[in-house]
């Protein structure tokens, strides 16, 4: 997310644009350079102008300015440059419309001071999000989380065997709602290596937790509420106070970032940089999103003994592909809602299971 962010400001603010500009101007002066310490001039006479009061630009060697310009149509105001004459003859003429002045009733001279007020042009209101929080207090919530953060992370690496489980959940779940972008299915992969890999929950109730999770309304992070009263499951905590450690962890880094932006958001809305930034890391969270929904697709399928282990890729069974394939036409062509697609997926598998299974 920070290789995301950095390379779209390094982008948008034209970085290595400008860089290869200087080096453009830096290479072309070093070359003149070169060519004129290599040129001798010392036997070249350049005619100078007088400086006295009354020269003309006559005295000059190179007469450019003798060439007339081209006529312009008769409703125009033509006037000689002053002091510009050479032997009666104006070398150079000034001519702008008359549609450019208004002139004064009874005058048939144009006046520049009676030019018609423009009406100022609209200018659009940026509407700005509500500064619910100073930004100093959002700024107190940022370090202040940062320095939590800091801590559960160093005690999770330094003491991995002698901290109890319901810290080395709250420690795992607190790491997940932090370094998460990208929405709901990017979760599902982290908190599978985090609660999975340990042996706290096997890949069988992992993957039938996340199909039920998926069944109801509400985000992806609700899931870690399931996770907890399972890993918890065989120790001293209560299976309800494990998901309640679960869901304050996943919670919580979310809500706190969120408060401290609110604070800076006013700032920091308007600045160039800090949007290009933010296009970086939206553009990334997609791509992490659709890595979640790869690794899903391979640990998609579980058996029904949970012989399938860690869970089998979902393109191993035709039905299964045709269920997935499916439900992304109807939901992007038929504008078939979510909850009717899992309903309708549900079904499928209902079928398969009475023709082909049983």
């Amino acid at each position: 997310m920070v290789g995301a962010g950095l390379t779209t400001l390094i982008w948008d603010l034209r970085c290595l644009q400008s860089i290869a500009r200087w080096s453009r101007q830096h290479w072309a002066k070093s070359k003149g350079r070169e060519i004129s310490d290599e040129v001798n001039t010392d036997h070249l006479s350049w005619p100078r102008p007088s400086t006295t009061p009354d020269a003309t630009i006559s005295s000059w060697p190179h007469r450019s300015l003798e060439k007339p310009l081209p006529r312009l149509p008769r409703n125009s105001v033509s006037s000689s440059l002053p002091g510009l004459e050479d032997d009666g003859q104006r070398v150079n003429t000034i001519s702008v419309p008359l549609s450019k002045f208004a002139i004064m009733p009874g005058s048939t001279e144009p006046s520049l001071t009676s030019l018609p007020a423009r009406t100022p042009l609209p200018i659009a209101t940026v509407s700005t999000f509500p500064s619910l929080i100073p930004w100093r207090l959002g700024t107190i919530f940022l370090v202040l989380f940062a320095l939590s953060f800091l801590a559960v992370v160093l005690l999770r690496a330094l003491l991995p065997g002698v901290v109890p489980r319901a810290f080395s959940l709250f420690s795992s779940l607190y790491l997940a709602g932090t370094i998460i972008f990208g929405g709901g299915p990017v979760v599902i992969p982290l908190l599978r290596e985090y609660i999975v890999t340990p042996g706290w929950v096997s890949p069988r109730d992992f993957l039938l937790g996340l199909a039920i999770i998926q069944a109801f309304p509400g985000p992806n992070f609700n899931f870690a509420v399931y996770l907890g009263a399972l890993a918890t499951k065989g120790t001293p905590v209560p299976s309800f106070v494990g998901a309640l450690i679960a869901f304050v962890a996943i919670f919580t880094p979310g809500l706190v970032i969120m408060l401290g932006f609110l604070g800076l958001w006013k700032t920091l809305q308007g600045r160039a940089w800090f949007q290009a930034i933010l296009r970086g890391v939206n553009a990334a969270a997609v791509g992490l999103v659709f890595t979640a929904v790869y690794k899903l697709w391979e640990i998609g399928l579980v058996g029904r003994d949970g012989a399938s282990g860690g869970g089998a890729p979902l393109g191993g069974d035709a039905w299964l592909v045709f269920i997935t394939a499916a439900a992304f036409v109807g939901g992007k062509w038929f504008g078939v809602n979510a909850p009717v697609a899992i309903l309708l997926g549900g079904v499928g598998g209902i079928t398969r299971w009475a023709v082909v299974v049983r």
